[in-house]
């Protein structure tokens, strides 16, 4: 087994389980909760059409556009401009992981709490190939037709999960574990195509 393929995926996501009761109030008006946090994504031009985060939803154009601008004409990931693209995703993620019922806290537009996203900065001229950002997008098209058949299934597994949350409390671990899996999957190809920090191919897999 080669080195990279042993190495982790430059973007890790987890959302801690929780282990306890979950507030069936917040969680049967969760949709209506969540509209300040919607209109926020909407500023920034975010927002995932597709439930377990559609790329072609998740980034805006205004963000990802300079970036392959820098890299095809200067071959540069300014670390500024990284930052930034990561903080963004971090707090769509975490909206993200609210609306879908992962967890009840109210999201922090700053704080990580339980929704865990990590990404590597890439060494652009040694890691990252200039031509590539070109066609990235092209080359997820087999990814993006695997994402929309399990975002149907996502979208059927979240509505189970809110009537067992309204009658026991608890979201099933199992189907906890299926809709972070498709969210997991769905943030490497974001990774790869759109914020455009690694080359390497995202695996078709839902494990961590």
């Amino acid at each position: 087994m080669s080195a990279q393929a042993a190495a982790p995926y430059p973007l890790t996501f987890s959302v801690d389980y929780p282990d306890r009761d979950l507030n069936r109030v917040t969680t049967g008006f969760r949709l209506i909760l969540a509209i300040p946090l919607l209109l926020l994504l909407a500023l920034f031009g975010l927002g995932r059409p597709g439930f377990g985060g559609h790329p072609l939803g998740g980034v805006s154009l205004l963000l990802f556009l300079p970036v392959v601008a820098l890299l095809v004409l200067r071959h540069k990931y300014p670390r500024w401009w990284f930052d930034f693209n990561v903080m963004l995703l971090r707090l769509e993620t975490r909206i993200t992981s609210y609306l879908f019922l992962l967890r009840d806290e109210y999201p922090s537009v700053d704080g990580e709490q339980a929704v865990h996203i990590d990404v590597m900065y890439p060494d652009a001229p040694n890691e990252l190939n200039r031509w590539l950002p070109l066609v990235k997008w092209f080359l997820a098209i087999p990814h993006f037709i695997v994402l929309f058949f399990l975002d149907i299934a996502a979208v059927v597994v979240v509505v189970i999960a809110w009537f067992a949350i309204l009658f026991t409390g608890r979201y099933p671990r199992g189907m906890f574990d299926f809709v972070v899996g498709v969210m997991r999957w769905s943030l490497r190809v974001t990774a790869y195509a759109f914020l455009l920090v690694t080359d390497r191919y995202p695996p078709f897999s839902l494990a961590s």
